[in-house]
């Protein structure tokens, strides 16, 4: 056993309890991937546990959160220096989640794929282990962001890698792709994603109409496939989701006939999804609206190149940077069609920038713009901000807001409806000096303008959370200390590197 004070002991319950939320597991279904009772999880969350290494490592992997590390490779923390002025050019970097959905679609395609420019992320790392497993061939391109994906002659989902597929909950989005294939399959699939949440029903609602019926049984998907049952009528999902949207869109691709999709998500990863499937053949009439009428085709059998589409989020996340840090840095490659609203939010609380003109991604689809930030004085928005799907303010950009609103005059009101826990993460802000009060689980007050000042702090599960709290910690004058950083490498390549080379000074270290 490792021993352990009761402080350490209520800390890594605190972390764990959290990370267990985050996940949306009760503690009953912890327990159960665990192999352990709910009274067990109970006293650890409680602080009242004494726990092995074995055991934290477990319970690390069954949460995604690495909340210790056996060896030398345990959690990576960040030591930024604060109160320094940025300056200089950073390209934004391409999208996370276009990735995710282009490596799924990668199953329709029987000839080789080659995705352009992408990001060497963990959650990429993650997809492509069961890719691997499953027979594909898979290589990164000398020392390129390109990706090379070879498809085997038959799919062994046999034997897939159960640990890689519970880690991620894009293992859904193989549905779509796989019903073609199959008559009969199962997926593992990560916690807290059981039948009937409000993530996976509209799922399981929208696919029924492609023959594929699933049932949840010990965390696993197990589908079964009736051919002759095919969309009759149009497609109206229940939720405009992003992942729905683009499971849909996978599904229908492989079906000759015609799917219409009504309520469908027009977000930045779905417009993405919808220029790749084209260029594999596939006929989709209404990118960009709710509307989507596609053609499929029989079969995909082709070799394909595609760069995505840069990120807005991470885009919003540099312009935070710029905002909080008071500095005038210029953000290039901004795909300005999923920032306007955010924008038109930031004018009404006096942002002074300026745009260049548009010019096109390499996906020849998407609208680019470099943007300057100009420092100056900020004013509380009239209104409370909130989230709304695209082409409202985006559900990810939102965090962002909190410390823009913790730099201007007055009180800011942000409301995140969508998650339970997020807002929760923001009030980590006043170990640095913010006025942070949570109202209730899903809103926030924000009183400013704030005096930072340096502070310590755990790095929250949640990933947007985790990079608001970075991007304080360069506003505070002083040395603060980011614990545990793993949740911004998932999303985020080589984020502090960049940020470096605008002038801010961050320093990797590991605890011995």
């Amino acid at each position: 056993m490792v021993g352990m004070t009761e402080t350490y002991l209520s800390r890594i319950g605190n972390l764990i309890r959290d990370a267990r939320r985050h996940k949306e597991l009760t503690q009953a279904e912890l327990a159960g991937l665990l192999g352990t009772s709910q009274s067990a999880i109970a006293r650890i969350e409680q602080g009242k546990q004494n726990l092995s290494l074995e055991m934290l490592a477990r319970i690390g992997e069954s949460l995604d959160s690495e909340i210790v590390s056996v060896g030398s490779a345990v959690p990576q923390n960040l030591r930024i220096t604060g109160g320094v002025k940025l300056s200089g050019e950073i390209d934004v970097r391409t999208s996370k989640n276009a990735a995710v959905a282009l490596l799924c679609a990668s199953l329709l395609n029987k000839g080789r794929t080659t995705l352009r420019n992408l990001a060497r992320i963990e959650e990429v790392n993650r997809i492509t282990e069961v890719l691997t497993s499953l027979g594909f061939k898979i290589r990164w391109l000398g020392e390129s962001n390109d990706l090379e994906i070879v498809p085997p002659a038959k799919i062994d989902l046999a034997a897939i890698d159960e640990a890689a597929a519970r880690r991620t909950r894009t293992i859904i989005m193989f549905l779509g792709p796989l019903l073609h294939r199959f008559d009969n399959f199962e997926l593992p699939y990560a916690g807290g994603c059981d039948l009937g949440t409000r993530t996976v029903e509209p799922h399981m609602t929208a696919l029924r109409q492609f023959g594929v019926d699933v049932t949840a049984t010990h965390g696993s998907y197990h589908a079964t496939v009736d051919a002759s049952r095919r969309p009759t009528r149009p497609i109206v999902l229940t939720e405009r989701g992003d992942t729905v949207t683009e499971n849909v869109l996978l599904a229908a691709a492989l079906h000759p006939g015609t799917t219409v999709i009504r309520n469908a998500s027009s977000n930045y990863m779905v417009q993405d999804l919808c220029v790749f499937l084209r260029t594999l053949g596939v006929q989709i009439e209404g990118i960009g609206t709710t509307t989507l009428k596609v053609t499929g085709v029989e079969e995909i059998d082709m070799d394909v190149e595609y760069s995505p589409s840069e990120d807005p989020i991470e885009a919003m996340s540099l312009l935070a940077a710029g905002v909080v840090t008071g500095s005038e840095i210029t953000i290039k490659r901004v795909p300005i069609e999923f920032m306007e609203i955010e924008l038109a939010v930031l004018d009404t609380m006096g942002l002074q920038y300026e745009l260049s003109e548009e010019y096109t991604s390499a996906n020849g689809f998407t609208r680019l713009v470099d943007l300057r930030t100009i420092p100056g004085p900020l004013k509380a928005p009239l209104d409370k901000i909130h989230p709304l799907p695209f082409p409202g303010l985006n559900i990810d950009n939102l965090p962002f807001f909190a410390i823009i609103a913790a730099c201007a005059e007055g009180s800011s009101m942000i409301h995140d409806w969508v998650y339970e826990n997020r807002a929760i993460y923001l009030t980590e802000l006043t170990t640095l000096g913010a006025k942070v009060h949570l109202m209730d689980p899903h809103r926030v007050m924000v009183e400013g303008p704030t005096k930072w000042r340096a502070g310590e702090i755990m790095c929250p599960p949640a990933l947007r959370p985790g990079v608001v709290i970075l991007l304080a910690m360069l506003a505070a004058p002083g040395v603060s200390v980011l614990r545990n950083v793993y949740v911004i490498n998932r999303g985020y390549e080589d984020l502090a590197t960049r940020l470096n080379n605008l002038g801010a000074s961050i320093q990797t270290f590991r605890d011995i």
